[in-house]
């Protein structure tokens, strides 16, 4: 009788931690930015004469801007948009701006839902970032890290976050899921085409500019 009760006291034990599992509150906060930012984030496919590029973007604006970078649609004039609900639709480049950025349009029929825009003024070496993008196409992708340095005169935001090809045009976040750069690319001293610790990011300031300047000209 003792066995039966002890072995129903430890699967009643076992069925409460399943239940009562909880995360702390730095798993916490990252999962519930994660679960928001998502669906804000798309995949690009452009072809280019050379083949396709991959890369990632933002929505911007609840009709369908979509803000990349310029390097992932390049010459291109057949861009795929897919949503993070599996839709895709065809894109159009809206404007190209000097800091290799881009804003496309598409027609989703559907009201989006536009991504958090912080500040890049404030950005501090040291500071936790996220950054989410389709890393040779693993759509979806989370990785962690720092603010690794600012370089002013470049006007870069430099992350060990895991930055990987088909990250470009995709968000790095800070703690409160803002936005404040975008993914751009990584440095690779051996030609090896992963990701060595150092990336770089557009200032979000940047991006922030770009848009409104477009949205002055009525472009979206």
């Amino acid at each position: 009788m003792r066995k039966i009760i002890k072995f129903l006291l430890c699967s009643v034990f076992f069925i409460n931690v399943q239940m009562c599992y909880s995360y702390d509150a730095d798993e916490a906060r990252t999962i519930h930015i994660y679960e928001k930012i998502s669906p804000t984030i798309v995949s690009i496919d452009a072809q280019l004469p050379v083949g396709i590029s991959s890369g990632t973007g933002c929505i911007v604006s609840q009709d369908g801007g979509i803000l990349t970078s310029s390097h992932v649609i390049d010459k291109s004039s057949d861009i795929d948009v897919t949503l993070n609900s599996g839709k895709t639709y065809k894109a159009k480049l809206v404007s190209v701006f000097e800091n290799d950025l881009a804003l496309l349009k598409i027609n989703a029929n559907e009201k989006l839902t536009p991504i958090e825009l912080g500040n890049s003024t404030n950005v501090k070496v040291g500071q936790k970032v996220l950054a989410i993008g389709n890393p040779f196409g693993f759509s979806g992708t989370l990785t962690e890290g720092i603010v690794s340095r600012i370089d002013y005169t470049k006007n870069k935001i430099q992350t060990d976050a895991a930055i990987n090809p088909g990250n470009s045009g995709g968000p790095i976040i800070n703690t409160s899921g803002e936005v404040i750069g975008i993914s751009q690319s990584i440095y690779n001293p051996d030609n090896n085409k992963s990701n060595i610790g150092i990336g770089f990011a557009v200032p979000v300031d940047s991006a922030k500019e770009f848009i409104r300047l477009a949205k002055i000209s009525k472009r979206i």
